[in-house]
């Protein structure tokens, strides 16, 4: 993304009070105590067990952790994971 680019987009952001998820493409997570936890905006499952859930990102991959994780519902830009989710990692690079 061209620096003039993120610009505009910021101003958007600020101005129009507009979400930065909807703008930059950025990961949503929803999550409700330790046992659901809803993913908007992914790219694809890249790996899954019932102890690790990696997901990949417009700039990384998200890793669920936790045990007896099962994945209730996956769409094409949407997961909803349960189970009893113990931590969750971003590894990625911003632009």
């Amino acid at each position: 993304m061209s620096r003039l680019s993120r610009k505009i987009r910021k101003w958007a952001v600020d101005a129009l009070d507009l979400p930065g998820d909807l703008v930059f493409d950025l990961p949503r997570l929803t999550m409700i105590g330790s046992k659901q936890l809803l993913i908007e905006n992914h790219r694809g499952v890249v790996h899954f067990s019932p102890e690790e859930l990696q997901l990949e990102l417009k700039q990384g991959i998200l890793t669920v952790e936790g045990a007896e994780l099962v994945i209730k519902a996956i769409m094409p830009e949407e997961v909803i994971i349960e189970g009893r989710i113990s931590g969750i990692k971003y590894q990625g690079v911003e632009e």
